[in-house]
């Protein structure tokens, strides 16, 4: 049951990775374009900065969930390091405990946000919610939780990143 779960989240992994690539390449595209409008062309383009903004919003909490299963999320690794045995084993669940009470209240708060801007408009783009604007932050928070489940049935606390996992061929 568990490989199966792994799979299912190798999966999505590589599809948040590919999310977050075509973000990065459309903001790289785009940002240029507004550049060369403004000073070339006299007279400024006014979708590509909102659009990067949204899009790195997108950027932003997908690679955060990504960092978070590939352990390369900001840590300090001093006590852990100092630890072993139960000790490092109870700090792993504290740790792990407090990454799900914050993932939890980026998705209920987050769809809370949602529903409320819901019937928003965006000033640049009127046919785009601004709740739609807001949904990558519950998205964000269930991904990483759904990683989270993984790291715990797993019981893979404090590891350090592994190049080779990272950069793995798909799972066959």
């Amino acid at each position: 049951m568990f490989n199966a779960y792994s799979r299912a989240m190798d999966w999505l992994h590589r599809l948040c990775l590919g999310l977050c690539g075509l973000s990065l390449l459309v903001i790289s595209l785009i940002i240029p374009w507004g550049v060369y409008s403004r000073y070339v062309m006299g007279k400024g383009s006014h979708w590509p900065e909102p659009l990067a903004i949204l899009l790195m919003i997108v950027l932003s909490f997908l690679s955060a969930a990504l960092c978070y299963r590939d352990n390369l999320h900001i840590g300090v690794m001093v006590l852990p390091n100092r630890l072993q045995g139960a000790a490092r084993l109870a700090l792993g669940w504290l740790v792990e405990l407090c990454m799900l009470a914050t993932n939890l209240f980026m998705l209920v708060y987050g769809l809370a946000l949602v529903q409320t801007t819901w019937n928003q408009t965006i000033s640049e783009f009127p046919i785009i919610s601004v709740g739609l604007s807001y949904m990558p932050i519950p998205v964000g928070g269930t991904i990483t939780l759904l990683f989270l489940v993984e790291r715990l049935w797993a019981g893979r606390f404090f590891e350090k990143a592994n190049d080779e996992i990272i950069t793995a061929s798909p799972v066959e």
